[in-house]
C-alpha cells in the first residue's frame, strides 16, 4: 500500500472519478500525523473546501475511525474542534509466526496492542491451524460490533496478490493456506506477509520521524534468520511471487558454524543471526553445551562488560557491517534501518557496523545513516498489525 505522503498533498488531490475517496484517505492521514487538529486546518493545508472536509470527517466519526476531543484555541470566532484517531476501539488481528513462538495481538487504529495471546510455535503446520484459527475467532467474536481484519506476518515467501504461503524455510511449509482457512472460518480478510516486510512497513508508519519521512530505505531485520524489507518510493518493494529482500541468503564468508535456515553455511544468516551469535559465544568459550540460551542474556553479558560476550557482539557487527555494506552499493538507499533484539547492545555495534559499512562501498555512498529501530520490542507483531493499518490509511492512494 502506498503511503500519503503530507509534504506535497495538494498535488495529490485527486481530480476524477475517485476524488471523494482519496481525499478521505488524505484528511483521515491529516488527522493521523497532526492531531490534534481541526476541520479549518485541514482544509487550509489541503485546499479542500470547508464544506467537503466537515463532510468527510462526519463520515469518518460515523465509521468510527476519528473523534472530536474537543476545542482548541479561537483565531477570532468560534472555537475549533479538535480531532484525533479513535483510540480502544479494535481495528486490527495481528498474527505474527515466527520459528519460537507465535503471538495473536488485538490492536485499535493507533496500533497500540489492546489483547495478546503467546503460544510456542509448533513445525506441525495442522496444529498451528488449529491454535491461530481459534485465538482469530475467539478475537472475532468478542468484538462482533467493529469492523475487523487480520494481518499475519510469516518467516517465509508469502504472495500478497494470491493470499498465498510460498513457503517457510524453518519448518519448510510450502503453500500453506492458512489465509484462506481464517477466511473461512471467520469471515474476516486477511493479508499476509514476510515478517521483514511487515517491519519495513511498520517503520514507515510507526517509526522514528527520520524514517516516517524517508521514500526509500532498508529495514534489516535480525532474529533467528536476517531478513530485509525494502521501502521505494514509500512502498514495500516484493518483486515477483514476493520474494524479494531476500539477502540472509547472499553469500558472506564460508564455514559458518550454524547452518542458514537454507541449509548452507556460507550465508549471511548463517553468520550473523541470533542463533549465529549464541553459537559464536558458546564455542569462544569452549564448550558446546554451556552459555547463554536467549540473544537477551547474552546481550545483557555484553552491557555488562563480560569481555567474551563484548568480543562477539563486536564480531556480529563486523559482519553484519559487511552485509549492509552490499546493500548500500546495490541500492543506494537513504537510510539503513536495524531492528531486532540487537539494537539492544547499539552502543557497543554502532561504530563497528558503520566503520566495516564504510570500508565495504564508495567515498560518495559512506554517508548513508545506519540507524537503529524505534519500533520496541515487538516489531513483527507491530509489523502483522500495520498490514491492516496501511489499508486503512493508504489504500485509497493505489486506486
Amino acid at each position: 500500500m502506498r503511503k500519503i505522503y503530507l509534504q506535497g498533498a495538494k498535488e495529490q488531490i485527486a481530480r476524477h472519478s475517485t476524488i471523494r475517496d482519496i481525499n478521505k484517505q488524505i484528511v483521515l492521514n491529516y488527522v493521523r500525523v497532526r492531531a490534534p487538529i481541526s476541520r479549518a486546518e485541514i482544509a487550509r493545508e489541503t485546499s479542500l473546501q470547508r464544506s467537503t472536509v466537515s463532510a468527510i470527517i462526519d463520515d469518518l466519526i460515523e465509521e468510527g475511525l476519528i473523534d472530536e476531543i474537543g476545542t482548541g484555541d479561537s483565531t477570532g470566532g468560534r472555537k475549533p474542534q479538535l480531532l484525533q484517531l479513535k483510540a480502544d476501539r479494535p481495528t486490527a488481528i495481528g498474527v505474527d509466526v515466527t520459528p519460537r513462538e507465535t503471538t495473536v495481538a488485538l490492536a485499535d487504529l493507533t496500533g497500540r496492542i489492546i489483547k495478546r495471546e503467546i503460544f510456542p510455535t509448533s513445525s506441525d503446520s495442522g496444529f498451528m491451524e488449529e491454535q491461530i484459527l481459534s485465538r482469530v475467532h475467539r478475537f472475532a467474536s468478542e468484538n462482533k460490533e467493529t469492523s475487523l481484519e487480520v494481518g499475519m506476518s510469516i518467516p517465509g515467501i508469502a504472495d500478497q496478490n494470491s493470499g498465498r504461503i510460498v513457503y517457510i524455510p524453518y519448518f519448510h511449509w510450502a503453500d500453506w493456506d492458512i489465509a484462506q482457512k481464517i477466511t473461512q472460518f471467520t469471515g474476516l480478510p486477511v493479508t499476509i506477509d514476510n515478517d521483514a516486510n511487515a517491519v519495513a512497513l511498520a517503520e514507515l508508519w510507526h517509526g522514528a520521524e527520520q524514517i516516517k519521512r524517508t521514500r526509500n530505505f532498508i529495514m534489516v531485520l535480525i532474529s533467528e534468520g536476517i531478513g530485509t524489507g525494502i521501502i521505494i518510493d514509500g512502498q514495500v518493494y516484493r518483486g515477483e511471487s514476493g520474494a524479494a529482500g531476500e539477502f540472509g541468503h547472499m553469500f558472506i564468508a564460508e564455514n559458518a558454524a550454524v547452518d542458514c535456515s537454507c541449509g548452507r553455511r556460507d550465508c549471511w544468516e548463517a553468520h550473523a543471526s541470533e542463533k549465529a551469535i549464541i553459537n559464536r559465544y558458546i564455542s569462544s568459550n569452549g564448550s558446546s553445551g554451556a552459555g547463554p540460551a536467549t540473544i537477551e542474556h547474552l546481550i545483557a553479558l555484553a552491557e555488562k562488560g563480560e569481555k567474551q560476550a563484548v568480543k562477539v557482539v563486536r564480531e556480529t557487527a563486523n559482519l553484519l557491517g559487511v552485509g549492509i555494506a552490499n546493500l548500500i552499493i546495490g541500492f543506494s538507499p537513504q537510510a539503513i534501518v536495524v531492528s531486532g533484539k540487537i539494537v539492544h547492545a547499539w552502543q557497543l555495534i554502532e561504530e563497528e557496523i558503520r566503520e566495516c559499512a564504510s570500508r565495504g562501498i564508495r567515498h560518495e555512498l559512506a554517508g548513508t545513516p545506519i540507524v537503529p529501530s524505534a519500533l520496541g520490542a515487538d516489531p513483527t507483531v507491530l509489523g502483522a498489525i500495520t498490514l491492516v493499518l496501511s489499508k486503512k490509511f493508504g489504500s485509497a492512494a493505489n486506486n
